[in-house]
This record gives structure tokens, C-alpha cells and sequence, in this order.
């Protein structure tokens, strides 16, 4: 009887432990619940957030891809006014020069008419000296002195017209310097406006790349350049490229060819690539130098990214050999960063 009973009070005294048990472990799962539909509504109102900036940068883009369109025709037709203004001031400066030779052969001809006059005039004094004692000239000699004074106005008369025409010509020479600076002016600006725009595409490619291939520790940024080690993409002495390369490259023309299709076609952008290599010379069949292998492991990633889809005529591909280091010494880690391929968007 006594361990009957002492069997029925411990089977009776499990159950609140029981309860308090599934109690805590229901608390559990309501709280658990709760983080979860707490974290999937801010998850919400992040991707609605994400989409609405989106929208508003493909709306941004689209009207600078229209204010580009403006911008390029203003362009033309401020290029084919520099070209008039051009030519009005070549014909000016020309003109200018004529006026300035019948200038001076005007003065030259006054200068001797007036001396031929003054030695005229000197004889026809001596001659009213000689003629003092009679009371009138000679017809012919009044005929001679009418005819010179009407010379000296005539050639008076030139000169004015001459030096008015000069001074118009001058001021129309300088309203047209004026004209011209004003032009250059505005085209700086245009052009300063595109090179602006020029380097937004380049911080947009610059950051997605980065984010893209900063999980390959080997592959470093170097200012505006990315620097990938040729150990990366090339066997040692060879410009084959090799798998894990082409998976890098296949990551960069993909965003490359995302940020080209917001650039605008008259926006004049390049995609960089040069080949550099270590200071230890090689001396192969098909390698005689550093150069050749420096080029030929550039044209090997221009011609991937091509066969990717990557605009052949907006690709550029240049080999520097060993002469162009990033890092001093002849360590192992200093020859390993200067053998590298650089990859930069630029403008042409």
C-alpha cells in the first residue's frame, strides 16, 4: 500500500513540470513566429524600397540620355559656327591687310604729291616774287595752281575714307574675337560636361565590379584600376588563358555590358587592358621579350571579352613589359604584383 501510494504521488507531481515545459516551449514558438513575420515585413518595405530607387535612376538615366541628344546638336551646330566665324575672320583679317597695303601706299602717294606740291608751290612763289612788279598771272599758271589744290583734297579725301574704312574693319575684327571666345567658351563647357559624365559611368562600372570581384582576395584595385594577377588568368610564360581567368572575365563582361547599354552612343568610352610582367627577362621562340608577352596576354583578354559580346571598337590592347612596376625589389611578393593585367574605363 505504501509504495502504491508512493507511485500514484510521483505520477500525479510530473505533470505541472509537463506543462510548465510545453508552456515555455509554446512561448518559444510565438516569439520565434513573431521575429519571423517581424523580419519578412522589413524585408518588404526594403525590396519596395530598392524597386522605387531603381525606377528613379532608370528615370534619371533616360533623361540624361535625352538632355545628351540636346547637348550633341548643340554641339554640332556650335562646331559649324566656329567654322563660319572662322572663315568671316580669315576673310576679315585679309581685307584688314589690303586696307592697311592701300593705306599705305595712299600715305606714300600724298607724301609725294604733297612734296612734288610744297616744291611746286616753292616755285610758283618765286615765281610771284619774280612776278610781284606785274598785276596778274598768266592764265596758264592759274590753271596749274587749281589743279594741284584740287589734287591735295582729292588725296585728303582718300585718306579720310581710307582710315574710316580701317577703323570699321577693326571694330568688326574685334566684335568677332569677342564672338569666337564666346564659343570656345561654351564649347569648353560642353566638353567639361561630358567628361563629367564620362567619369559617372566610370565610379557606376568602377563599384559593381568591385562589389562583383572583391571576393577573390588576389585581385586588388589600384586608384581607378583594377589590377589582376597574370597567375590569375595565364600559365607561367603563356598567354593561354587559362579556366579560373575566364570565370573572372566572364564577371567583368557582365557588368561591363550592363553599364554600356546606359551610356550614350556619341559618349566617346574605351575599356583599357594592359599586360605588364616582372623584371625577369624571357627569351622564347614565340616570346623573344617581355613585350611580346606583355601584349599578347592583353590581346588574349581584349579577344575573350569580345567573344563575350564586349564592342570590339571600344577595347584597347597594350603591352609594357617590365617597365612599368607597382612594386620595388626582386622579392617573390614584389615580382608576383608587377606580373598583372590592368583593366581601366577611360575615355579615347
Amino acid at each position: 500500500m505504501i509504495g502504491s501510494r508512493r507511485r500514484s504521488r510521483s505520477t500525479t507531481n510530473v505533470w505541472p513540470g509537463y506543462v510548465d515545459a510545453l508552456s515555455a516551449l509554446l512561448m518559444l514558438v510565438i516569439f520565434m513566429l513573431l521575429i519571423y513575420v517581424v523580419s519578412q515585413l522589413f524585408l518588404s518595405q526594403t525590396l519596395s524600397d530598392r524597386n522605387s530607387e531603381l525606377a528613379r535612376l532608370n528615370q534619371r538615366l533616360t533623361e540624361i540620355s535625352q538632355l545628351l541628344g540636346l547637348e550633341q546638336s548643340k554641339t554640332d551646330a556650335l562646331e559649324q559656327q566656329i567654322l563660319t566665324v572662322q572663315s568671316n575672320f580669315s576673310d576679315s583679317q585679309s581685307e584688314n591687310k589690303n586696307l592697311q597695303d592701300r593705306l599705305e601706299a595712299s600715305r606714300n602717294q600724298l607724301m609725294q604729291q604733297t612734296a612734288d606740291a610744297e616744291a611746286r608751290a616753292e616755285t610758283l612763289a618765286n615765281m610771284n616774287q619774280e612776278l610781284d612788279n606785274k598785276d596778274e598771272l598768266s592764265v596758264s599758271q592759274q590753271n596749274m595752281i587749281l589743279q594741284l589744290s584740287n589734287q591735295i583734297a582729292s588725296l585728303q579725301n582718300q585718306l579720310r575714307q581710307i582710315t574710316a574704312a580701317l577703323k570699321l574693319q577693326k571694330e568688326m575684327t574685334a566684335d568677332k574675337d569677342g564672338e569666337l571666345e564666346n564659343v570656345s567658351r561654351r564649347l569648353n563647357t560642353l566638353l567639361a560636361e561630358r567628361v563629367n559624365q564620362l567619369e559617372q559611368y566610370q565610379s557606376e562600372f568602377f563599384s559593381r565590379l568591385r562589389n562583383i570581384l572583391a571576393a577573390n582576395e588576389n585581385i586588388r584595385v589600384v586608384g581607378d584600376r583594377f589590377l589582376l594577377p597574370s597567375e590569375l588568368l595565364f600559365a607561367s610564360g603563356s598567354a593561354q588563358l587559362g579556366d579560373e581567368g575566364k570565370r573572372e572575365l566572364d564577371k567583368l563582361a557582365g557588368v561591363l555590358l550592363e553599364v554600356v547599354k546606359t551610356i550614350p552612343a556619341d559618349l566617346d568610352w574605351i575599356l583599357r587592358i594592359d599586360g605588364h610582367t616582372d623584371l625577369i627577362p624571357i627569351n622564347t621562340l614565340q616570346f623573344p621579350s617581355n613585350w611580346e608577352l606583355s601584349t599578347a596576354r592583353a590581346v588574349a583578354v581584349v579577344r575573350y571579352l569580345s567573344n563575350q559580346g564586349v564592342p570590339q571598337n571600344r577595347m584597347v590592347a597594350a603591352g609594357f613589359g617590365e617597365f612599368f612596376p607597382v612594386a620595388e625589389g626582386v622579392t617573390q611578393g614584389a615580382l608576383q604584383k608587377n606580373r598583372r593585367i590592368e583593366i581601366k574605363l577611360t575615355d579615347r
